[in-house]
């Protein structure tokens, strides 16, 4: 069996605009969380969200591509650029072949299927898009990278709700460690921010309420999560390919698993017996025990039961050792990037590998006794990090959990 490295790192996020900016950020707990500019929310009971802030395609992909791509696409596509340059990966015809594409998104080109819904509405089909389709598909950011850059091997998404981006990096770790193919461009995407996405967490009483020091995951004051926006790809290798062509190795992917709680179609169980089975098969998938993680990137949306059901989820796969994993819900930064979020997790867990690193759960304001670990409140945190784990729980009652390790011959 192949072992599978990570090379390379793409990032477009509410924090920054690359891998590195966004790594610098999120280590220095700076929010990107802010009051809503993507529409009128003056009348609306939610007032924030965590956009990607300056941020124009045209300045990375042609006009027409522009035009023709939705804005999860977009950022998807430059991500992947991003991390292709990163890893020092040249595509051509000999090599293209064995090459994947796995991109997910929970819902895809949510900007889009309003726009020409109300198109529709109002002036009937022929003013439709003839792009419309295209840039409303949630596998159509996998299909305009592998479009872009002549990928001729293996190019879909997985949808899984908040966990498509991991579930999606967990079959690339699958594919690559069968010897389907040598290298894979695995991430999400997500571009959900509108009156509509923001109104549906709202009407099931999952989003905040407040307008400032908020989403506090873990904390007793939490009281909803916050929308978010953004791309992550990584580069994963077999190992024999990325030494084959001299890659630097960042870390290594080394386990993945998956469960469904089939319990109800958005609320956790409380005691969180599924995802802490998704934990245990990531475990025994690496062949590691508690004792060998060191960290932890909480999935940690800041809604109440979520918190509490994580929490009970890793008491309970992990023993005695979770009270001693510094553990981080980045989305207090980032805001929840749906079906992207698991995916610029992911890459934080190498980032932390490899600058001995926990980054904070920032606006951690009151100790909660249904969460009683260590959350690394509000500062980031040096420690030696040589495993890390990164949990992604998503509506439907879907669990993925990753395992990146610092790599080692």
């Amino acid at each position: 069996m192949n072992r599978v490295v990570v090379t390379g790192l793409g990032v477009v996020s509410p924090v920054g605009l690359s891998a590195e900016e966004t790594w610098k950020a999120i280590v220095e707990g700076q929010t990107g969380v802010a009051p809503v500019t993507r529409f009128d929310a003056s009348d609306r009971p939610y007032k924030v969200a965590a956009e990607v802030k300056n941020f124009d395609p045209s300045t990375v992909l042609d006009r027409r591509t522009v035009r023709r791509q939705d804005r999860f696409e977009w950022m998807a596509n430059v991500a992947a650029i991003e991390a292709l340059q990163h890893s020092g990966l040249t595509i051509t015809e000999e090599n293209s072949r064995r090459i994947g594409v796995i991109i997910s998104s929970g819902v895809g080109g949510l900007d889009t299927i309003i726009e020409q819904v109300l198109v529709h509405n109002e002036y009937g089909p022929r003013r439709l898009s003839p792009f419309a389709i295209p840039r409303i598909m949630s596998n159509g950011a996998a299909g305009t990278i592998s479009i872009a850059h002549g990928i001729h091997g293996p190019a879909f998404a997985v949808v899984s709700a908040c966990a498509s981006a991991s579930d999606g990096i967990g079959m690339a770790l699958q594919l690559l460690r069968a010897g389907v193919v040598d290298t894979i461009l695995a991430g999400g995407s997500e571009a959900g921010i509108s009156d509509f996405g923001l109104g549906c967490f709202y009407r099931i009483g999952a989003y905040t309420s407040r307008a400032e020091n908020t989403p506090s995951p873990f904390s007793a004051d939490r009281d909803g999560l916050v929308m978010g926006e953004g791309a992550a790809i990584l580069v994963l290798e077999t190992l024999e390919h990325a030494r084959a062509r001299g890659a630097e190795i960042l870390a290594e992917l080394v386990g993945y698993g998956s469960s469904s709680d089939a319990y109800h179609i958005t609320a956790p169980i409380e005691d969180g017996h599924g995802s802490a089975l998704a934990i245990r098969r990531a475990l025994e998938d690496a062949q590691l025990t508690p004792e060998d993680i060191d960290y932890i990137n909480a999935h940690g949306t800041g809604t109440p039961l979520n918190d509490a059901a994580e929490t009970q989820a890793v008491k309970s796969s992990l023993g005695e050792r979770a009270y001693k994993i510094p553990i981080s819900s980045t989305k207090s930064m980032t805001g929840h990037m749906m079906g992207a979020t698991a995916a610029l997790e992911a890459v934080f867990c190498v980032q932390a590998i490899r600058d001995n690193i926990a980054p904070p759960t920032i606006n951690y304001h009151e100790v909660d006794e249904a969460c009683d670990l260590d959350y690394v409140p509000n500062e980031a945190r040096e420690l030696p990090i040589r495993v890390a784990m990164s949990n992604a729980f998503g509506f439907g009652g879907h669990n993925s959990v990753l395992i990146f390790r610092e790599f080692t011959d």
